[in-house]
């Protein structure tokens, strides 16, 4: 057994699938499998177990992969140590961000952070909120949309960040253009334009449609905010985005509000390793929490 072997183990453990994890540690899936039957060669039984396209820990691999998280804490304590003899003159901060923050609010703060720490190798990677997540184990802070799901590392930090409306658009030329607000009802008379599974608008929208007893008539499901502005200014049907992506239009889109009460979220600030935060990621923290709610 060697201490890398342990930290990789914790990654598997984290995502419950091996490519994702090597991918997170920059190894090789065949590098990584080698690892992990090295360490389960030394502990002597079974780890864990394929399942659909993931795997599941076995009762030896949850009670090793407690140990595997509790080495990979001291080597994030020691690397803390590390920064904070050092100040902010070096070091590196990893960063993920669901959509809506890594388009339209980090982006000012990334550069208000490097003009001030020019010598932090900063690293911004975006996806949807379930990659996000999945992603956690390898970042210093991440960024993620609407509820915060369950089963987090134990020493995951959730700050309530900022608050989010999601709206419907419809193209300008659209019969409910001429309004501001509309129903889900009136809504789902037209195709729906969808975010792909794992987004953080698509869950809240589904849950809307549900508690209003309806079922979307999804007509076509795009990856990304302007994927779905796009498809809707062709004519495609109704998309829901947040109201931040509409700052800049150009009238081709309109916005409509939900009617009786807006659809609104929280976006959440998640920071792995939270007692062993880097001073790196903690001044990125601060700053973030500083930032102050729109009008």
């Amino acid at each position: 057994m060697t201490p890398d072997q342990l930290l990789s183990f914790a990654t598997v453990a984290d995502t419950g699938n091996i490519s994702r994890a090597a991918a997170l540690l920059h190894l090789s899936q065949p590098a990584l499998s080698g690892q992990l039957r090295a360490l389960q060669t030394w502990f002597g039984e079974p780890l864990y177990r394929r399942s659909g396209h993931g795997i599941v820990l076995t009762d030896a691999g949850e009670r090793l992969a407690m140990q595997a998280r509790a080495l990979r804490q001291v080597y994030a304590q020691a690397r803390a140590v590390r920064d904070a003899a050092r100040g902010l003159e070096t070091g590196s901060l990893r960063l993920g961000a669901s959509t809506t923050p890594a388009s339209y609010l980090l982006p000012a703060l990334v550069a208000d952070f490097r003009k001030r720490h020019p010598a932090i190798a900063l690293h911004l990677s975006d996806g949807n909120t379930r990659e996000i997540v999945d992603r956690l184990s390898g970042l210093d802070l991440a960024f993620i949309e609407g509820e915060v799901p369950g089963g987090l590392p134990t020493d995951t930090a959730v700050h309530d960040w900022r608050h989010d409306e999601v709206v419907a658009i419809v193209r300008a030329d659209h019969a409910l253009a001429g309004r501001r607000s509309a129903a889900l009802p009136e809504l789902s008379q037209w195709p729906l334009v969808m975010r792909e599974p794992g987004s953080g608008v698509r869950r809240l929208v589904e849950r809307a449609y549900d508690q209003a007893g309806l079922t979307p008539a999804i007509g076509l499901e795009l990856a990304g905010v302007e994927g779905v502005k796009q498809a809707v200014r062709a004519g495609l049907g109704v998309g829901f985005v947040s109201i931040m992506s509409m700052q800049h239009e150009d009238g081709t889109l309109a916005v409509l509000r939900l009617l009786p009460e807006p659809l609104t979220r929280t976006l959440s600030i998640l920071v792995p390793h939270a007692q062993a935060s880097t001073r790196a990621a903690q001044r990125f923290l601060e700053a973030c929490l500083a930032l102050p709610e729109p009008d």
